[in-house]
């Protein structure tokens, strides 16, 4: 069941990263453009907003992917040290740290989108941009870390209990001891 949900969420991910790259594309073939018309004299003007934007919800709904790929930085000196037990023992609180952190992330965001709704702000540009339709889906990025870190977690969990240590390790180890074990 754990391997499942795991993998489920690899497939869900490997979409929501393609949907980014595309958005990237975009992004940065307007930027293009818009740099390409300015020496025309011209411009669409925005596109460093935008881009601004784009970046703040793809960083969101980008982390998720990364945590299951093994992506993101740790510090993993002692890891090397101990045996399968202990490395899965200190995967799995590396994993409870980063889920209750990016689940206050996640928390504090909220308020930031409360305000935003409530007040209906808008940027401080010249596009005057409704931040709520920024702050919606970065803040949904972040909801979808952090129920993926705990959903992640559980799973992981569920696998060191289980004693498969190898399968867990590949979850939420660390890569570059994976590669090197390779």
């Amino acid at each position: 069941m754990a391997q499942q949900t795991l993998s489920m969420l690899r497939r869900v991910n490997k979409i929501v990263a393609v949907l980014i790259g595309i958005l990237l594309l975009i992004c940065a073939g307007s930027v293009l453009l818009d740099i390409v018309l300015r020496k025309m004299g011209s411009s669409f003007g925005g596109t460093d907003e935008i881009t601004g934007y784009v970046m703040a919800i793809s960083t969101a709904w980008g982390m998720g992917y990364a945590m299951l790929e093994l992506a993101h930085v740790r510090i993993d000196f002692l890891r090397g040290q101990v045996n399968r037990v202990g490395r899965s023992l200190m995967d799995l609180v590396a994993m409870l740290v980063l889920s209750a952190t990016v689940n206050v992330i996640a928390i504090r965001c909220w308020s930031v989108l409360e305000t935003t709704l409530a007040n209906g702000s808008r940027a401080n540009t010249p596009l005057e941009t409704p931040l709520a339709l920024v702050q919606i889906p970065w803040f949904a990025g972040w909801i979808w870390f952090a129920t993926m870190a705990w959903v992640t977690f559980l799973a992981a969990l569920a696998l060191v209990y289980q004693g498969r240590f190898e399968q867990s390790e590949a979850a939420i180890g660390a890569f570059a001891e994976q590669d090197a074990a390779l």
